[in-house]
């Protein structure tokens, strides 16, 4: 059995000495559909993941910021079921879960662009602790209709992003984060700010750290930084969750292979030759020159009259638009310019020494 079929049955049990039985037996069967629609664990089942993000939430109540996470089963038994046993519990896993189909709904109603441009990029993140971390936040902060307050919550989302992104690369490893981590978890939900106080980062030592990291695509941290990058332009308008993006190399990988035009081979891999890319185009324009990959970027009709649609990366358009080709400098440049931008959004959001 699943951590949540013992969950149901003990629930059962509490709404049928309630006299609720048939009404529990109706909301459990809609919050299970709801939890199949959005959440894809890769271990556990969609309504484990609920109970998971709603357990983090209960635990910094209790002020629990210990890095060793108990298992779910033995987390709600405790005191033989007592979370289980208030009424409240099934609510506030509904409420939770109606959250989180609007984020992966990209609902307008509920969120500002801004907002779902942040969620956009915070759903590559290189793990899954900013899920947990969001749903404190959103338990702790919502309104009596569900809402939170938009620049606050959008402050607290780039500060977690710059956070998580950059220990990706100081401390790797989602079991390094969950120190910082849980400890603000308290802090939010003691109505205290989101800081990471104990944890900045020093400018240069980011910068050393980031010149000799290997950002190659195996690592999530890769797609994770060029998600950012997309919108770090401000005229990147919101892209889909449900479409599919590959890692674009704009200086194709067997260009140099063919040309052997770089006087770096590694360059190939630098963060400054990545972009997002949808699937679909990528399979076509992976092997192009940059003169030949344009017509790919921009989109165009094919001898069969087919109309071939273009990217939504607007810095692919612009390159496209303003470069006739695109150099071992210009991933140079690039990369630099990234680099200097990615260290004054950690100023930014207070996060440097």
């Amino acid at each position: 059995m699943s951590d949540a079929d013992i969950f149901k049955a003990q629930f059962y049990k509490h709404f049928s000495k309630l006299g609720k039985k048939e009404e529990f037996i109706t909301q459990w069967k809609k919050l299970e559909e709801l939890c199949e629609r959005i959440f894809h664990p890769i271990s556990g089942t969609p309504m484990d993941e609920l109970f998971t993000r709603y357990m983090y939430f209960v635990r910094a109540k209790m002020g629990i910021v210990s890095s060793t996470t108990e298992a779910l089963r033995k987390f709600y038994e405790k005191n033989s079921y007592a979370l289980l046993k208030d009424t409240n519990t099934l609510t506030e896993l509904i409420v939770l879960a109606e959250f989180w189909e609007d984020v992966s709904n990209q609902d307008t109603d509920r969120f500002s662009n801004r907002v779902l441009k942040q969620f956009f990029v915070l759903n590559y993140a290189p793990n899954g602790m900013w899920t947990y971390f969001v749903s404190v936040y959103f338990m702790q902060n919502k309104d009596d209709e569900g809402l939170l307050d938009d620049e606050k919550f959008y402050t607290f989302l780039q500060k977690i992003t710059g956070f998580i992104w950059t220990y990706a690369i100081t401390n790797p490893g989602v079991n390094a984060l969950r120190t910082p981590v849980y400890a603000e978890m308290v802090n939010i939900v003691n109505d205290k700010p989101v800081e990471f106080s104990k944890y900045k980062f020093d400018a240069d030592t980011i910068r050393s750290m980031f010149d000799n990291f290997s950002f190659n695509n195996a690592r999530p941290i890769t797609k994770a930084m060029i998600a950012w990058w997309a919108y770090q332009n401000d005229k990147q308008p919101l892209l889909s969750l449900e479409t599919t993006f590959e890692i674009e190399h704009i200086y194709a990988r067997n260009r140099n292979e063919k040309e052997n035009s770089l006087t770096d081979a590694r360059n190939v891999e630098s963060l400054g030759n990545k972009a997002l890319l949808e699937k679909r185009i990528n399979i076509r324009a992976s092997d192009y020159r940059f003169t030949d990959k344009k017509k790919y970027y921009e989109g165009f009709t094919n001898s069969k009259g087919q109309v071939k649609e273009g990217t939504g990366v607007v810095e692919l358009l612009d390159l496209t638009a303003t470069s006739a080709d695109f150099t071992e400098k210009d991933i140079i440049d690039r990369y630099k310019k990234m680099i200097d931008c990615f260290i004054n959004y950690l100023q930014k959001n207070g996060l440097l020494k």
